[in-house]
C-alpha cells in the first residue's frame, strides 16, 4: 500500500512539473495555399489585431521596414517562376517586407526566409524583387491583418493586404500560358483523347487564341463523344461558334445543350442558355 502510494505521489508530482497552461496567441498564425493558373502559391503570416490601437503611422511607423503581420516574416512560396513588379524571379519561398506610407507600400520579396521578424539591414543582394503598392482606402476598419488572394485569373493574381482602413495589393502574373500551350502541343502531337480536344478549345476561347482552331477541336471533342456528349460541352460548342461568327451553328449547339440540361434538371445550364438563345434571336 505504502508503495503504491508513493508511486501515486510520483506521477502526481511529474504531471505537476510537466503541466503547461495553453493560451491563444495574441497574432495567430494563419497558412493560405492558392492555386492561381498552373502555380500553387502558399502564403504563411501572423496575424496581429488593432485592439484599440492606431497602426498606419503609430503602431506600424511610416518610411519603416516592416514584417507585414508579426512573430516569424512572412513567407510566401511559388512551385513556378512568376513576375512580380515586371521581375521575374524563380520557383521558391521568399520573404515578404513592406514600408508603408500613406499613398503607397514598397513591398520587397526577400529570398531569406530565416528571419524573426525583420533583418536589421537589408542585404540587398538577397531583394529579388520591389513592387510599389497603391493605398486604397477602406469604407470599414478592419481589426486583424488580413492578406488575401484577390482577382483570380488564368494568368495572375493580386496579393492582398488589409488592415485598419488601408488596403494595398502586389499583382503577381504566372506563366500559365506558356505551360498550357507547350502541354497542348504536346498533348496533339501524340494520340489526343476527347477531353483533350475539349480542353484545348475551351481554352483558347477563354484566352482569346484561333477561334478557329478552336472551332476544329471543339467539333473533334463532340464527335468522339456521340451519344454521351455532356450539356456543358454543348455550351461551350455554342459559344465557339458565336466567337466564330457562326450564330446558326451555335443556335443548333444551345438548343441541344438546353434540352440536355433540361433533362439534367440543371437550372444554371438552362438559363445560361436560354440567355444565350434569346441574345442570338432565337427565342
Amino acid at each position: 500500500m505504502r508503495k503504491l502510494l508513493l508511486t501515486f505521489m510520483a506521477a502526481t508530482v511529474a504531471f505537476a512539473v510537466n503541466a503547461q497552461i495553453e493560451t491563444p496567441q495574441p497574432s495567430p498564425l494563419s497558412k493560405i495555399e492558392q492555386k492561381i493558373g498552373l502555380t500553387d502559391v502558399t502564403l504563411e503570416y501572423s496575424r496581429p489585431s488593432m485592439r484599440d490601437r492606431s497602426v498606419f503611422g503609430n503602431l506600424v511607423p511610416y518610411g519603416k521596414l516592416w514584417r507585414l503581420g508579426a512573430n516569424a516574416s512572412t513567407k510566401i512560396t511559388f512551385s513556378t517562376k512568376v513576375t512580380l513588379g515586371g521581375k521575374t524571379i524563380d520557383a521558391g519561398s521568399y520573404a515578404v517586407y513592406a514600408t508603408p506610407n500613406e499613398t503607397s507600400w514598397n513591398v520587397v520579396f526577400y529570398n531569406d526566409t530565416s528571419n524573426w521578424g525583420t533583418p536589421k539591414e537589408l542585404d540587398d543582394s538577397k531583394v529579388v524583387a520591389t513592387v510599389n503598392a497603391e493605398v486604397y482606402p477602406m469604407p470599414m476598419k478592419i481589426e486583424t491583418f488580413t492578406m488575401t488572394f484577390d482577382d483570380l485569373s488564368n494568368s495572375s493574381a493580386v496579393l492582398g493586404m488589409l488592415w485598419e482602413n488601408v488596403y494595398a495589393g502586389v499583382k503577381i502574373e504566372v506563366p500559365t500560358d506558356d505551360m498550357v500551350l507547350a502541354n497542348i502541343n504536346d498533348v496533339m502531337n501524340g494520340t489526343p483523347k476527347g477531353n483533350d480536344y475539349y480542353a484545348a478549345a475551351v481554352y483558347y476561347l477563354q484566352e482569346g487564341k484561333d477561334i478557329k482552331q478552336a472551332k476544329t477541336w471543339i467539333d473533334k471533342a463532340i464527335t468522339m463523344a456521340g451519344d454521351k456528349v455532356a450539356f456543358w460541352q454543348l455550351r461551350q460548342q455554342s459559344l465557339i461558334y458565336a466567337k466564330a461568327g457562326d450564330k446558326k451553328g451555335a443556335i443548333a449547339a444551345a438548343k441541344k445543350s438546353l434540352a440536355a440540361a433540361e433533362k439534367a434538371e440543371n437550372a444554371d445550364y438552362v438559363k445560361m442558355n436560354k440567355d444565350s438563345l434569346k441574345e442570338w434571336g432565337s427565342m
